[in-house]
C-alpha cells in the first residue's frame, strides 16, 4: 500500500517530525507499506521549519537594531527570509508608522552576501501597513518622501528610483509566502488591506481613505498592475512590493508542493494522511490540511486526518474531501485543559502509537 503523509505541525512537533512519527507507527502495523512524507508549513507558522527540512539546512536567527527579527537559512539554490512573529499580539487597524523595513534590510544583507537562484521570504510573522515601502527602503530604493516610516510617510510621494534595488536582485526569483487566510487579500480598494482592516475596529473613513491613498500613490510609482493581484495586499501589502518586483505569491504549503512535486506524489499514493494539532469547525484544521485536503480531493484519493484533538462534525469533515478524523488525545489526558484536550502537548510517541493503530484498519 501506498501512502502519502503530509501533515501541519502538530504539537511542538515540526511537520517533518510529525510525519515520520506517523509513517514509523504505519510500518509496525503493516512493514510492506511504501510511506513518502512531505514537509508542509503555513506561513509564520511552520513554513520555515518544513522549508529547511527540505533544503537539509539549519535555520539561524538574526536582529539588527530597531529592525524586525528574522530566521533564515542560505544555499546556492534556495535560501530563505522569514519574519520572526511578534511576542504579543499585533495591533489591530490601521498603524501608520509600522513598517516592513526589517525584512528589507535582513533581504539585503543576505543577497550583498550570498547568491542564490532563489530566496523565499515568509511574511506570516511581519506586520506593517505600508504596502512593502520598507522593504524597497531596505534594499535601496531612494524616493522624495521616506519610505521607512510606514503609510503615514507616504502621502506626498511624487518620485521614487528602483535601480539599485533591481541590480541588487539581480536573477534572483522572489517567492512571497503569505498565511493561507490572506492569499486572495487585495492591497486597495473596498476589498482592500486598509478597508478590512479598519472596518474591523470602526476606524475614522477618512483616516482610511488617506491611507489607502498613500498605498496608492506608492503602487502608481512601482508598479501598478501588480496592486490588482491577488495576495497582493497580505502581510498589510508587503506581499505587492515583492511581487511588483517580479517575484510571485504562495502560501506557504503551495511553495512546498511546489518544490517537491507534491501532486505527482499524490497521483501515486492509494492514501493520504494529514494531520494538525487541532481540528476543530473553526480553524478546519489550518491551511495545511486543508490544502491537502482539497489536494486529495481534485486526485480522488482517500484523505485522512490525525490530529491533538478533533472536535468537528463528520458532515463539516467530508465536505472538505476528508474521510475519518482521529484524536491524539482523549479528556484528561496528558496535555489537556482540565477535560478538554489542547493538542499542544503531543509527542511523537502517541502519533507513532494510533498511527499502528489506524494502519491495520486501512489495508487492501
Amino acid at each position: 500500500m501506498r501512502i502519502l503523509v503530509a501533515t501541519d505541525r502538530i504539537g511542538a512537533l515540526s511537520s517533518a517530525a510529525a510525519g515520520r512519527a506517523i509513517a514509523a507507527g504505519w510500518v509496525q502495523a503493516d512493514a510492506d507499506a511504501q510511506l513518502a512524507v512531505v514537509a508542509l508549513g503555513e506561513a509564520g507558522e511552520g513554513f520555515a521549519e518544513a522549508l529547511a527540512d527540505h533544503a537539509d539546512a539549519e535555520l539561524e536567527l538574526v536582529s539588527e537594531p530597531d529592525a524586525q527579527m528574522v530566521s533564515r537559512f542560505m544555499t546556492p539554490e534556495i535560501s530563505l527570509i522569514a519574519a520572526e512573529p511578534l511576542e504579543t499580539e499585533p495591533p489591530r487597524g490601521l498603524d501608520p508608522a509600522a513598517s516592513s523595513v526589517g525584512v528589507g534590510r535582513a533581504i539585503a544583507d543576505l543577497l550583498t552576501n550570498h547568491r542564490t537562484e532563489r530566496l523565499y521570504l515568509d511574511l506570516g510573522g511581519l506586520y506593517c501597513h505600508d504596502a512593502g515601502a520598507g522593504i524597497l527602503s531596505g534594499l535601496g530604493a531612494v524616493a522624495d518622501a521616506p519610505l521607512d516610516e510606514g503609510y503615514a510617510g507616504l502621502a506626498g510621494i511624487t518620485q521614487l528610483d528602483l535601480s539599485s534595488v533591481r541590480e541588487l536582485i539581480g536573477e534572483t526569483e522572489l517567492v512571497a509566502i503569505v498565511p493561507s487566510a490572506e492569499a486572495e487579500q487585495h492591497l486597495l480598494g473596498l476589498r482592500g488591506v486598509t478597508s478590512l482592516r479598519g472596518r474591523d475596529v470602526n476606524t475614522d473613513p477618512a483616516e482610511m481613505l488617506a491611507a489607502d491613498s498613500a498605498l496608492e500613490r506608492l503602487a502608481a510609482l512601482v508598479n501598478p498592475d501588480a496592486s490588482g493581484l491577488p495576495g497582493a495586499g497580505a502581510a498589510g501589502g508587503a506581499a505587492y512590493a515583492i511581487a511588483a518586483l517580479g517575484g510571485t505569491i504562495l502560501t506557504g504549503p503551495e511553495a512546498c508542493a511546489e518544490l517537491v512535486g507534491l501532486e505527482d506524489t499524490m497521483n501515486v499514493a492509494e492514501l493520504v494522511v494529514t494531520g494538525s494539532s487541532a481540528f476543530d469547525f473553526g480553524s478546519r484544521g489550518g491551511g495545511v490540511m486543508q490544502f491537502v485536503a482539497e489536494m486529495a480531493q481534485t486526485a480522488m484519493r482517500p484523505c485522512i486526518a490525525l490530529a491533538g484533538t478533533v472536535v468537528i462534525g463528520s458532515r463539516e469533515m467530508r465536505t472538505m474531501g476528508v474521510e475519518s478524523a482521529y484524536a491524539v488525545q482523549a479528556p484528561g489526558s496528558p496535555g489537556t485543559m482540565g477535560d478538554q484536550p489542547t493538542g499542544r502537548d503531543v509527542t511523537a510517541e502517541q502519533l507513532t502509537e494510533v498511527a499502528a493503530r489506524i494502519a491495520r484498519t486501512w489495508s487492501w
